[in-house]
This record gives C-alpha cells, structure tokens and sequence, in this order.
C-alpha cells in the first residue's frame, strides 16, 4: 500500500508541475506579446525564449529523476565551490550584465543565468547534508549550527551586495525552517532572528528604493504615480478579472500598465483574464505541489532524502507564497518569479532541477518501501 502511494505522489508531483509549465507558457505569451512587438519587433520573443527554458528545465528533470540523489551527498562541497566562483565571477563586467540597477546574471551564447537562482538549490543540499552530519550535536551552538550559519553567510553577502535582497532573504527563511524542523533549539533560531532584525531594518531604511517599497506597501496610494504605482496596477488587474476574468488574452493592465507583467507580476495578469477561478486553481496547484513534496520528505527512506525532500519543497513553496503575496499586497514588493509560470530562464531551470530530485527520492522510496 505504502509503495502505490508513493508511485501515485510520484506522479502527482509530474502532472502538477507540467500544468504549471503550460499555463506558465500560455500566460508568458500572452502578458508579454504586445510588450515583445513594441520592444523587439517580434511578439514571440519572450515565448521562444521561455520555450527554450522549458525543455533545457525538462532535460534538467529527467537528468536528477533518473540520477540517485545520494550522489549529490557525495558532491556537496565541489557543487558549493562551483556556485560559489560563480556568484563572484557576476561581479565582473566582462562575463555579467546589469539591468535595473543591479548585476545579477551571467551571459552565455544569448542566453543569461542567475548564480543566485543556483544557490539556492546548492544551500538547501548542504544543510541536508549538515544535518545528516550533526545529527546528534544539534543541540550543541559551535558544532551544529555555527558552522550551517557560517556557510550561510557565504551564500548571502555576494548575493546581497548583487544586489538581490529578495533571495537573500529566502535563503535565510529557508535554512531557519530547515534547521527548524529538524530539531535545532528554538533559542538559537530565537537569537538568530532577533539579530537579524536589525541587520534588516538597516538594509532597508539605508537603501532609498527599499524604503520607498514598505512605505508604498502600507500605502500604495500615497505615491500612486511612483513607489505605489506597481501595487496599485496590480489591484486593479484583480478587479477587473472578477470570478471568471476578461478572458485570454483580453488584459488591459499588461498594456504598459503594469511593469513586469510576463515575470513578476504575471500572477496578477492571470487574475485578469482568468479571473478568481484561474488564481483559485493556480493557488490549488502549488499546494498539489507542497503537499506531495513534504508527504516525499515524511516517507523517504533515509534522513539526507527527507532533509532534501523538505529544503526543496520549502524552496519552490516560500517563492511561491512571497511571489502571490506581493501581487495581492500581503508583502512589500520583491522581485521573485514565480516558479514553472513566471518569465525566468534561471529560475525554471533550477525548479525543475528540484522537482527532478524529488521524484528521485520518492520513487526510492517506492523501490525500498
């Protein structure tokens, strides 16, 4: 019995992801046509590009399915050095790009990858295998947490300093939720966080943008024009959707309204055209996904897989809430994709490295079960 269920989470997970894939393919079209043409003279340029993505993050899935994830146990460290050059080698101009402000993206044959995006991946498997590690000292400060916040910090000051703030913090809440449930003492993760406090509250209010975002997320309408302006088009395209939205295609705020239509505000043009019923599915489908991901966690059949299973799980499910919570106001506006729907080479291609390696682990699971 436990052996057919897993098989049936096995294939839950592949059919979730694949609906999300092709509604992400469909919505990337449609939320960037008109932008396309008036930018690039060619309407399906962000759908080729996105395509492309799609089956490079498909091949990506098939490789991890089919590869045991306990080699990445074995390769922790080398993949670590490997995303750790990276991240520095985006701060030379020579190899890198900048857009908005900040450089965040590696360039290779017309296509860009964000290390940042691999990072992510890359912590999750070293806290896993951390965890593994310090089993038993994680009652112990210096040898079973310092040395999960040191490497941590690795990760996020080149990630900060790009800067890229959104996932900087991601990982934080990610490796804290990790460690979390894994057993770490609250008081640790209690000093922790209240030390991050003020390190945040001084990345903010020392930054004039970010500042100006909480101030237009508790007010968006004091500055409707400006700092407000992304929050306020968004509303708007939700209003307009109603139950059964516009219909496809028929969005009016992707017509330069909102900035980032087909990347971080495509959730709010999908709240248009397909209404309350298009989001209400979307948000059923990302739970599908969490769900099966933590039930792989619960049920794998080693501590590392089910470490894994939960880092992972947590990584595609936290992007996903902030990503929504941002288009709906729940949270200051960030820049976060989000993940199989979103425009966004990068963050496909890691996500479906992700799905990949849950599969993995869950039809071990079926095989040892």
């Amino acid at each position: 019995m436990a052996a057919y269920q897993e098989k049936h989470s096995d294939s839950l997970i592949g059919i979730t992801v694949a609906v999300l894939v092709l509604v992400g393919i469909v919505m990337v079209f449609s939320s960037s046509a008109v932008y396309a043409m008036e930018k690039y003279n060619d309407s399906y340029y962000f759908l080729k590009r996105q395509v492309v993505w799609c089956l490079l993050g498909t091949g990506a899935l098939f490789v991890a399915k089919n590869i045991d994830y306990h080699k990445l146990h074995q390769y922790t460290y080398p993949i670590m050095l490997a995303t750790f050059l990276l991240l520095l080698a985006v701060m030379f101009p020579e190899v890198s790009k900048e857009a908005g402000g900040a450089r965040r993206w590696l360039t290779l044959g017309g296509l860009s990858f964000q290390p940042s995006e691999l990072a992510k991946f890359t912590l999750v498997l070293f806290i896993a295998k951390s965890l593994v590690k310090r089993a038993d000292k994680l009652k112990n400060f210096a040898y079973g947490y310092l040395p999960n916040l040191v490497v941590l910090g690795f990760f996020f000051v080149p990630i900060l300093f790009q800067p890229d703030f959104g996932t900087a913090m991601v990982i934080c809440i990610v490796t804290f939720t990790m460690l979390f449930v894994a057993g770490l003492r609250k008081k640790f993760l209690f000093l922790s966080l209240l030390a991050l406090v003020p390190f945040v509250a001084s990345a903010v209010l020392s930054t004039e943008y970010r500042t100006r975002r909480v101030i237009a997320f508790l007010d968006p309408w004091q500055d409707p024009s400006n700092s407000g302006f992304q929050a306020i088009q968004s509303f708007y395209a939700f209003g307009r959707g109603g139950y059964l939205g516009t219909g496809l295609g028929a969005s009016h705020q992707k017509l330069f309204y909102l900035p980032e239509a087909h990347t971080d505000f495509i959730f709010s043009v999908i709240g248009e055209e397909l209404g309350f019923l298009g989001t209400s599915a979307i948000i059923v489908l990302f739970s599908i996904l969490i769900w099966r991901g933590f039930t792989v966690a619960c049920q794998a059949k080693d501590p590392f897989g089910a470490h894994l299973a939960t880092g992972l799980t947590l990584l595609i499910g936290f992007q996903a809430f902030i990503n929504l919570g941002v288009t709906v106001g729940l949270l200051p506006i960030k820049g976060l994709t989000l993940p199989f729907i979103s425009m966004g080479g990068s963050s496909m291609l890691i996500s479906m490295l992700s799905v990949g390696v849950l599969m993995n682990i869950s039809e071990q699971t079926v095989r040892h079960g």
